[in-house]
């Protein structure tokens, strides 16, 4: 983990969040963390209820609380191989293409040392993978989300990594997404063109901001209509945190079942946030030629997607 995400967090509930359970409230928001990091958080004493210590994690979270949280300094982090399968889309000499499954994260943290894509990666390719952004994150060129799937591109050396990072910097890496959203969207295409920054009201979200943010651009096309749902294709231009949730939260669109951005419980039988990185374009370090791959939905969306196809 690394050092600013230790400290203070000060987060407000919400109205969907009223009425629950203050442990599940924060395993949605600290999504890296795991289930018994936060559970020890109550534990030890780290959290706060409207300035009252809070060791209860079944309490019922009231809109307008103020939880504040004391994230322990951070620990070393001892990353070790584990044989988790791997789904390899492509692989040569100089990098990786991985279909991640969703509630897979992505590099290891204090208390989520395992089970991580990047324990996964350690077992396939061993020393074989960019050192750029240390042990903690060997080959990690960028990251999708815990509770999304599909494609992520891993660099197996230094060369590689520097190459796709300075396309990513540029732009120039094509990075599709279909994700399924609350309410009609009536146009057919839009750009959503709003910075973002932390959300100031809440250290675990991001939002649109003016205040120490980055600009952020999503474009999105409809592909189908469903009355109060509508599923979407979208693309990143910039590539900020959380983007299309932000985005498309901020818009009035919310991602279905992002408990982070939207309402906290759905009846469509979606366990996480319907968004799936299902394009990935760039041109390759060595070669210099322009690969694209395409990922297919996977069971848990598709079927989300049939039942609304079935209403």
């Amino acid at each position: 983990m690394d050092n600013n995400n230790s400290g203070k967090i000060r987060i407000r509930i919400n109205d969907e969040m009223n009425g629950t359970r203050l442990d599940l409230v924060l395993s949605v928001a600290l999504e890296e963390f795991s289930r018994s990091f936060i559970q020890k958080l109550f534990e030890k004493g780290h959290i706060e209820v409207n300035g009252e210590l809070c060791r209860q994690k079944k309490y019922k979270a009231v809109s307008g609380d103020i939880v504040d949280i004391d994230i322990p300094e951070p620990e070393t982090v001892d990353v070790e191989a584990e044989n988790i399968p791997l789904e390899i889309v492509y692989e040569d000499d100089d990098l990786l293409i991985v279909e991640k499954p969703a509630g897979m994260v992505v590099h290891p943290a204090p208390g989520n040392s395992c089970g991580t894509l990047v324990n996964a990666l350690l077992y396939h390719c061993g020393d074989n993978l960019s050192s750029i952004n240390g042990v903690i994150r060997p080959g990690i060129v960028h990251r999708i989300d815990k509770n999304t799937s599909g494609l992520l591109m891993v660099a197996k050396n230094n060369k590689a990594h520097s190459s796709l990072s300075a396309q990513l910097a540029e732009h120039s890496i094509t990075r599709r997404y279909r994700a399924i959203v609350y309410n009609n969207i009536k146009e057919d295409k839009g750009t959503i063109d709003k910075p973002i920054g932390r959300d100031p009201g809440n250290r675990l979200r991001n939002a649109v901001t003016d205040v120490n943010s980055r600009n952020a651009v999503t474009h999105y096309e409809v592909l189908e209509r469903f009355g109060r749902f509508t599923y979407i294709e979208a693309v990143l231009e910039t590539g900020r945190t959380h983007q299309i949730r932000v985005h498309m939260s901020y818009v009035g669109h919310p991602l279905l079942g992002d408990e982070l951005y939207g309402p906290v419980r759905n009846k469509l039988g979606a366990g996480r946030q319907m968004l799936h990185a299902g394009v990935l374009g760039f041109v390759h370090p060595s070669t210099g030629e322009y690969m694209e791959f395409h990922s297919e939905l996977p069971e848990d969306f598709r079927k989300v997607l049939n039942n609304l196809r079935n209403r």
